[in-house]
């Protein structure tokens, strides 16, 4: 007998959590009092954000505080999911990286997932805890897939998707314009229910 299929609907992602906690790290969505740590996290790690269009060039405090204002509009809408992260669990833990689900398709339901995370703490397995556990959240609202999807030429991304437990399931010719301008080839990664934990 075949399975009802119910579709994931913006009001259940209106009415998801907008904290998440793990052994390390706190996950919170996107608020005006990070805009100041969310422009030091950017200005810092400037040379590692290459393939980040929204990264490009230094940022002010006003910029900052648009785009948390933006992020926590479509995280109102129902529309993305977004948190930051914050190294531990203390009111005011540094903020060391920025994760979002979007792109959805809800009659699958399918999001994409994007990361930025703090090179000073690269090593520690943070980012890997936080985007884990955004990708078990992912899971527990329902979605039936993940995808993330990097550039060939950015290696770093592309072993982090690995890490995850992704699996790579091929190469996307000329799917989008780089940050030059320039035609890109980009990896498709994915990740699924049966997935989750086996990473």
């Amino acid at each position: 007998m075949a399975t009802a299929h119910h579709p994931l609907t913006p009001a259940r992602l209106i009415a998801a959590r907008r904290e998440l906690l793990t052994p390390r790290l706190r996950l919170a969505t996107p608020a005006a009092a990070h805009a100041q740590a969310l422009m030091d996290l950017v200005n810092r790690n400037l040379p590692t954000l290459g393939y980040i269009a929204w990264a490009q060039q230094p940022w002010t405090l006003a910029r900052a505080q648009r785009f948390c204002a933006r992020a926590l509009g479509f995280v109102d809408a129902g529309e993305d999911i977004v948190f930051h992260v914050f190294a531990g669990h203390a009111p005011d833990a540094p903020l060391i990286g920025r994760i979002d689900l979007h792109s959805f398709d809800l009659e699958v339901p399918r999001a994409e997932i994007g990361y930025v995370g703090d090179a000073t703490v690269q090593g520690q397995g943070l980012m890997r805890e936080a985007v884990l556990s955004v990708l078990d959240f992912a899971f527990e609202l329902g979605f039936a897939r993940v995808e993330a999807i990097s550039e060939l030429s950015n290696h770093r991304a592309l072993r982090f998707a690995q890490s995850l437990g992704m699996v790579r399931e091929g190469t996307l010719h000329h799917r989008e314009r780089g940050v030059h301008g320039e035609l890109v080839d980009q990896a498709l990664f994915a990740a699924w229910p049966k997935l989750a934990g086996n990473s």
